[in-house]
This record gives structure tokens, sequence and C-alpha cells, in this order.
């Protein structure tokens, strides 16, 4: 399964100049934050979805107008072909702004998601606008990572986590990717496809 992920900057070869070439045979996308509605849903309708998001700090016109045929995946579980994938918003609180959370009301959401994070199968993928503590992230207040992310990981052991929020330019997959024991945590930004294969059911 090839899967786009999306962040922070609005790119050429995905809106006024989609490259059907390079993302024609796209399965899913995420979205992870900081990014126009609009062009959110270009990416509906230019790949055939289907599209998941969630929303970063600076994501205030979704209230009003969220991405057309897109889905948020802020404190959801979905499993799309084997996929088990769950999403959280926003970043670390700094200036009382939307979508701003303390390390302790995101370690609270996550406590309410654990029934079904713990009792179920494992979860693949989890997308955030915001890093983990301490892996890309940066030391003024509104950048830093969560430490309820690095706890989820340590616990859940996804094989990937992908965020935004950290501006970055990366030449290549390695420069964009830490690996926390076995999860890949990738920085999304700009954008980036990765390719994951469904679990076996019994």
């Amino acid at each position: 399964m090839k899967i786009l992920c999306v962040a922070d900057t609005v790119e050429t070869c995905l809106y006024a100049a989609f490259d059907a070439a390079r993302f024609g045979d796209v399965d899913l996308v995420l979205s992870c934050g900081d990014l126009p509605p609009e062009y959110v849903s270009f990416l509906v309708s230019a790949t055939g979805g289907p599209v998941y998001y969630v929303r970063g700090n600076h994501d205030i016109r979704y209230d009003a107008k969220p991405p057309m045929g897109a889905m948020d995946l802020h404190g959801r579980i979905v499993d799309y072909q084997g996929i088990r994938i769950l999403g959280l918003e926003g970043s670390r609180w700094y200036n009382g702004g939307p979508m701003q959370y303390s390390d302790g009301q995101m370690r609270g959401m996550i406590r309410k998601l654990w029934p079904r994070l713990w009792f179920r199968k494992p979860v693949d993928i989890i997308f955030t606008h915001a890093p983990p503590r301490g892996v890309g992230d940066r030391e003024d207040l509104c950048h830093r990572g969560f430490r309820s992310y690095n706890r989820l990981i340590e616990q859940l052991r996804p094989r990937y986590f992908i965020h935004g929020h950290i501006h970055a330019h990366f030449e290549t997959m390695e420069a964009r990717t830490t690996l926390v024991d076995t999860t890949k945590v990738i920085n999304a930004y700009g954008h980036v496809c990765i390719e994951i294969d469904g679990r076996q059911t019994d």
C-alpha cells in the first residue's frame, strides 16, 4: 500500500500542477495539519481518496469549512485494508489558541482511547501534527513535542509515527526518519510517501 503523507506547506506537484505520474497510484493520504482545507479537499479528488486528516495549530478555518470528502481522525482509530491508524491533532500549548494542548491534556486524551488501543489489534500508524518530545522537535514552547507520544510509541510500538509541525527540508527519506526502537518516526513536512503491507487477518 502506498500512503502519501503531507504537512505544513502546499506543494505545486500536489496541487497547481498535480503530478499524476508520481501520485496516481496513491492508495491513502494522511494530512498531518497546518494545510488549507481547499488543498486537502483537492487531494481527495486528485487521488480518489480516502484522505484522513488531523488539524494543526493553525487550522482555524476547518470548523467553518472542513475539507470536503476527507475524514477527521483526531482521537479515532480506523482499520483501512488491514492497516490500523490512529490520529491526534494539535501542538503544545503556547498562546492559548485552538488545537493547543498541555502534555497532561494530551495524556488524558490518550488515556480515554486506551481500552480501544490495548484490547484490540496492534496500531500500525500513528499520525499527528506535533512530534514526540526529543525526536526532531525544537526547544521553543510552540515546537516542543509531546512526552505522552514517547510513551505511546513505547507501549504500542507502531510501525510508523508520522508528524508535521517541524519545518525542515529533506533530501532523502533517511534524513526525515528517526528510528525509536522499532518505530520509524517520520517528519512529513511538505510530502513523503511510504509503503506498508497490511497485516494478515485470521
